[in-house]
């Protein structure tokens, strides 16, 4: 009996699946469509889309400074415990260019977006369905798209290539701090040395990533707040999606980004 009830749910499962996922690429074309006529109603959206990068961007600058310079400094510290002369080495900025810029500054600033930003969309929107101010939009004709969301999207996709260009600079400039403690470098020639390791394709890199990912981000924690019935209780459970499936899309586009990186 309990396999006959795990083949008909099986079917069930999958079935709501590619609904959610039908219902969430017509959400994101919808958001394509809005997006074309989002400056029409700049005056009326330009507020929303400050406030966010001030919530975003701004605001995340002391946790972002932090992690990025422990990070750098990590880097360094692990290299010099392994590899003796590691501060005066050519391997050193190598290391500092491949693993910063190309991945973990991208992601770690993609982490603490969805974990501030992304949690406070998908509650904010949730709690607004609940409180029917959805319902009052669309009653006087107010795309909600266009109204709540697109400002809050490209505040989060703006915000999110400043603080990654932030993080970089801010995680490469506690490796030199940490790297001078072992080895006296001057600052200049620590940075021309990094400038000769870094190449265009590792900018254009950082900041295609962290486009995707503030998309991702933004999209996802919004589709999930609009996705609230009318319980309050339905509001966590929404946000906690948001935070799951914003960083499981990140890693996945991290994942294929890379992978076109090194293969085209």
């Amino acid at each position: 009996m309990k396999s006959l009830l795990n083949i008909e749910a099986r079917p069930k499962s999958l079935i709501q699946s590619q609904n959610r996922l039908r219902s969430f690429l017509l959400y994101n074309l919808e958001i394509f469509l809005e997006t074309i006529q989002f400056y029409s109603q700049w005056k009326i959206n330009r507020n929303i889309l400050y406030r966010q990068i001030l919530f975003t961007g701004f605001e995340a600058l002391g946790i972002i400074t932090l992690i990025a310079v422990v990070i750098g400094g990590l880097i360094i510290l692990e290299g010099n415990s392994i590899l003796t002369n590691f501060g005066q080495s050519k391997l050193l900025f190598t290391i500092l260019v491949s693993v910063i810029t190309r991945e973990l500054g991208c992601v770690l600033t993609a982490f603490i977006v969805t974990a501030r930003s992304g949690t406070a969309i998908a509650t904010e929107l949730g709690n607004m369905v609940v409180n029917q101010e959805i319902e009052a939009l669309q009653s006087f004709g107010i795309s909600p798209i266009s109204y709540l969301v697109l400002p809050r999207l490209l505040g989060v996709i703006i915000s999110m290539i400043t603080l990654s260009i932030y993080f970089n600079v801010a995680a490469l400039f506690g490796g030199w701090i940490i790297a001078s403690l072992f080895h006296p470098i001057d600052f200049l020639e620590f940075m021309n040395s990094l400038f000769q390791e870094l190449l265009i394709a590792d900018i254009i890199l950082g900041l295609v990533k962290s486009f995707f990912f503030g998309y991702i981000i933004a999209s996802v924690s919004s589709y999930q707040g609009l996705q609230v019935s009318f319980a309050r209780t339905e509001v966590p459970q929404r946000t906690i999606k948001a935070v799951v499936f914003s960083l499981s899309g990140v890693i996945v586009a991290d994942i294929v980004l890379t992978l076109m990186y090194y293969f085209y």
